[in-house]
């Protein structure tokens, strides 16, 4: 019996397979399915940026890096309420010319949002922005009370020399 598939096309329906399985994820992680979203978050999202959230204990602050090649920062939304964290925006499909033919199509295109539960503690008042080389970086000083702290084991005298004594 002869193989049916080449090895160029078994490879690019695997590839293809990745890219569609990525997009279903990708929805599903930004969707809302439960229909309570406002208004004017009706726009469906089919991005969904990586996203790296840390308390840094020793700096004694919240780090929150989001990648976002391709998206420039005015076409950005932060807003922070209570301990939600939402970061909005847009990665905008941009091609100089009108007639190109793609030769690969792997950059997902469109409006995304992230909202993110910030740890107690968080000052949310003076959370800070700033966006470098395709990654937007959110810190914000964590109140000492709030950061996890060890708590010492005192050893006592084992179970039978309580009795004996």
């Amino acid at each position: 019996m002869r193989n049916m598939y080449s090895s160029e096309r078994l490879f690019e329906d695997l590839f293809g397979f990745r890219r569609q399985f990525e997009e279903i994820f990708n929805r599903i992680l930004t969707g809302k399915p439960w229909g309570l979203e406002p208004p004017e978050f009706k726009k469906p999202f089919n991005i969904a940026p990586a996203v790296e959230a840390y308390v840094d204990k020793e700096a004694k602050k919240y780090v929150c890096r989001m990648t976002l090649a391709g998206v420039e920062p005015k076409d950005l939304q932060i807003h922070a309420q209570a301990n939600v964290l939402s970061i909005r925006g847009e990665r905008k499909l941009v091609h100089r010319t009108k007639e190109i033919e793609l030769m690969e199509g792997e950059i997902i295109y469109g409006v995304f949002e992230r909202t993110l539960t910030l740890p107690e503690g968080v000052t949310v008042e003076k959370l800070t922005a700033e966006y470098m080389n395709g990654v937007l970086e959110i810190t914000a000083p964590v109140a000492a009370a709030a950061l996890p702290r060890k708590i010492e084991i005192k050893a006592t005298a084992p179970f039978a020399a309580q009795i004996a004594a």
